[in-house]
């Protein structure tokens, strides 16, 4: 049963997820189903998604959900824990580490807010596992006053993230582009409709284009010397 399926399907938990997502899911979480991967959502609300990705990634999955609501910490059940506090709070996020060891993938579906986003995101993706992801949900909210956004305020989560795509490629701008964590540790960024997928990759030397061998030596081999 793919992602889509289960959610049309649930009786259980609610769930409460844009349809457009489920394809987004599906393109960059399947590979990591039966594996013994822990996963991170920010945001439990009434505690159907963490109940969801349980179903979806399979039994050797460590699930963690967080909240700021005291309640949701009654959502817990095997393979799915809760833990309650602050999204930007450092202090908090490293509790998380200490307990559950680096996660493989996080995806932030908690308070929508510009700078709780950037403060997450500040301090977590540099701890996510090699060829991880980082998937930052709902940024329609970027767009919105009342989270923070606006469209023309650079401190928007959107308008930060066009930054790195300068970093990811900082390699080709002849010096004047600083190489930095993205450059070195990011493999992709993914953007759609109010997601940006990010996929950690430890990236420390990029070579330039390479023509194959077996290529080379037929050319060679078919010039006319004559």
């Amino acid at each position: 049963m793919n992602l889509w399926q289960d959610f049309l399907t649930n009786d259980d938990r609610l769930i409460h997820k844009w349809t457009h997502y489920f394809p987004i899911y599906e393109k960059h979480l399947m590979e990591w189903r039966n594996k013994s991967i822990t996963v991170l959502e920010i945001g439990v609300s009434k505690g159907g998604s963490l109940q969801m990705w349980k179903r979806f990634f399979g039994p050797l999955a460590t699930i963690v959900g967080i909240d700021i609501e005291p309640k949701c910490k009654a959502l817990e059940e095997d393979g799915i824990h809760v833990r309650i506090g602050d999204q930007s709070d450092p202090a908090f996020l490293q509790g998380l580490i200490n307990e559950f060891g680096n996660f493989d993938i996080v995806l932030d579906d908690g308070s929508h807010q510009m700078e709780h986003i950037r403060k997450t995101f500040e301090f977590l993706y540099p701890t996510v596992s090699k060829n991880g992801l980082y998937i930052v949900e709902d940024l329609h909210t970027a767009y919105w006053p009342e989270y923070g956004g606006g469209k023309d305020n650079p401190e928007t989560f959107i308008n930060i993230s066009k930054q790195f795509i300068d970093d990811l490629n900082a390699d080709h701008s002849r010096g004047t582009i600083e190489p930095n964590f993205i450059t070195r540790f990011t493999f992709s960024i993914s953007y759609y409709d109010s997601v940006i997928v990010f996929q950690r990759g430890c990236i420390p030397l990029k070579k330039a284009p390479q023509t194959s061998v077996k290529n080379l030596a037929t050319r060679l081999l078919s010039v006319d010397m004559s």
